[in-house]
This record gives C-alpha cells, sequence and structure tokens, in this order.
C-alpha cells in the first residue's frame, strides 16, 4: 500500500540526511542537538518508513545501503528547497547586522583579495566579523555541513553538490634576489640549473609529505616544465606564499608563484620581479560552497561582495 505523504513526518527527513552525512548515529544526533535514543528510534522509524535497512553496520563503521545512496541526493534537494521557502523573504541588511562570517581561503587568496573585501565590510557592515580559515582547518565535510560560510582557493577536484564561481584566473612571476647570478642570462636553460622553491596549497585538508617525483601532483609550474620534458631543482617545499617570497630574498633561488602574490613585493628593494623563461598555463582562483547555504540572505550578500571585489580587482592587474 503506498505511503500517504501526509503520514510522514517531514523531521525524519532531516535525521535521514543528517545520518547519511555522518554516517553514525551519536554523531548524527549531536548534530541535530537530539538525544541518541531519539536518533536511533529516528533510524528504526526510517527503517520501517523505506522498507530497508539503510545503514548497516560494517568494518568500516555505519555503511549506507544502495536504497540509502539512492534517498540522499532526492532529501538533500527536498529539504534545500524546504530551507529557501521557509528564509524570510526580507533581504540582508549589512548595516544593522551582527555575526560571524567563516571563510576558509589559502594565504595567497587572504593576501590578494580580502584586504579590498575587509575595507567593504568595515564600510558596508561594521558589526561584521571574519574569521579566516586555512585550508588545513576545513574539510569537505565541514563545507557540506554548512559549518564554514565559503572556501576560496585553487581547488583540483570539487564535490558535485557544491556550488562554486570562478573569482579570477592569474599568471605566474618569478620572484629572486637581485643578486641572483642566473639574472645575468635569465633562459629556461640557467632557470632549470638554479635551486627553487616549491609553494603550493590546494584545496583543503590536511596536508601530507610532498613526493618530489609525482609532478602531477607537484601543481602548475612542474606540470609545464614536464611537458617539456624538463624537471626542475626544489630544495624547499612550503604551503605558505608570504614565506616563499621571504627566502626569495636569499641570493641562491627562485620562488615562482602566482603574479598577483609576486606584486606584493614590487617595492621590496631585496627582490626583483621577472616573468618566467617558459609558458605555465594560468592558475583558477574559485569560491565555493554548501547547497545548505546557498539561498542564505546573509551568505547569499556576502558572496556578491566577494564576486564583485574580486571582478574590480581583476580589472586593476598591475603589470611588472
Amino acid at each position: 500500500m503506498p505511503v500517504k505523504i501526509n503520514r510522514v513526518d517531514l523531521n525524519l527527513l532531516v535525521y535521514l540526511d543528517a545520518l547519511l552525512r555522518e554516517r553514525n548515529v551519536t554523531q548524527a544526533a549531536h548534530q541535530l542537538n537530539l538525544s541518541q535514543p531519539a536518533m536511533s528510534n529516528g533510524l528504526r522509524r526510517l527503517r520501517e518508513l523505506f522498507d530497508d535497512p539503510l545503514l548497516v553496520r560494517t568494518s568500516d563503521g555505519m555503511t549506507p545501503t544502495a536504497r540509502a545512496l539512492e534517498l540522499q541526493p532526492v532529501v538533500r534537494e527536498v529539504l534545500s528547497k524546504i530551507d529557501q521557502a521557509v528564509q524570510p523573504r526580507g533581504e540582508f541588511k549589512p548595516e544593522d547586522a551582527s555575526q560571524v562570517f567563516r571563510i576558509m581561503a589559502s594565504d595567497y587568496a587572504e593576501a590578494t583579495l580580502f584586504p579590498s573585501v575587509l575595507g567593504k565590510l568595515r564600510t558596508l557592515g561594521p558589526g561584521l566579523t571574519l574569521d579566516i580559515m586555512t585550508p588545513s582547518d576545513v574539510s569537505f565535510l565541514d563545507v557540506e555541513r554548512g559549518k564554514v560560510d565559503m572556501v576560496i582557493n585553487r581547488f583540483d577536484a570539487m564535490p558535485q553538490s557544491f556550488h562554486q564561481i570562478l573569482l579570477w584566473q592569474d599568471s605566474f612571476t618569478c620572484v629572486l634576489s637581485p643578486e641572483h647570478p642566473v639574472l645575468a642570462d635569465f633562459t629556461l636553460a640557467t632557470y632549470l640549473k638554479a635551486d627553487h622553491v616549491w609553494v603550493s596549497k590546494t584545496g583543503m585538508g590536511v596536508g601530507v609529505g610532498v613526493n618530489p617525483g609525482d609532478v602531477q601532483r607537484l601543481g602548475w609550474v612542474d606540470a609545464a616544465l614536464d611537458k617539456l620534458g624538463k624537471k626542475r631543482q626544489i630544495r624547499v617545499f612550503t604551503r605558505h606564499y608570504q614565506a616563499a617570497m621571504t627566502l626569495a630574498e636569499q641570493n641562491d633561488l627562485i620562488v615562482t608563484l602566482p603574479s598577483r602574490a609576486a606584486q606584493l613585493k614590487r617595492d621590496n628593494p631585496r627582490v626583483v620581479l621577472r616573468d618566467p623563461p617558459l609558458d605555465i598555463p594560468p592558475l583558477e582562483l574559485k569560491m565555493a560552497w554548501s547547497p545548505l547555504l546557498q539561498h542564505n540572505p546573509a551568505n547569499r550578500w556576502l558572496r556578491k561582495l566577494i564576486v564583485d571585489t574580486a571582478r574590480e580587482l581583476d580589472g586593476q592587474a598591475a603589470p611588472l
């Protein structure tokens, strides 16, 4: 006999969404501020409703069944539409608001984009606060749950459920000491003979050690060299652009990094900027956010502010 929708407790869909995200009854209960017995009872009712175990205990923990995986995107879409329907119709008023926006951003984005964003926030929303987190502070699951408002970085891969937008593309620039001997004849051959600093922090999550032989995971510069059948001598690996640019002041190292970051050092007499002696495809800085926050008025307002600011800065890119 078909189940009538008016007999379905819609709270069960909220429980199911949390259970499938957490894959743990206790954690799902904590997420929804429920007791563990209440969540266990909810799972029992869900199993009766769908006539399926939904989550099965295995050596890997609670594993969703095929039926549960089929239901997950449907349930998420339903809850998203309900959330959109019950959101206040009034627009977000930043001048009257007092809240914290949590944003994960690489130090590249923090140094090149956020000074302008913060300048606008201080005028438009004096009661607003930014909590800028590092990529290592945040996981994809945190974003999916809406624990952070948005993430801004370069991403090799992104869950399909996330919303995302390109903020800008950036070229690459070499930063090195004016006393570096390579400047007398800055060619690809001399570039390859020099020692280099590698700098990157793509995506999010806790990083792992770099394998110098894994060219595909080293990023744009080394992938471009690999296409030429070349390889540079990397002596220092770092995930921090500011640290890399400081290392460039030494007279025997070359740092090749995004041009917008390099421009921050253009007035520093201890370094010079040069175009790389090879073609490197531009990197893409993107902003992504959870579908749970897609229709949130405050989040939507801040996303627009960031996009508008990025577009303005993109049109003001300073030449070398």
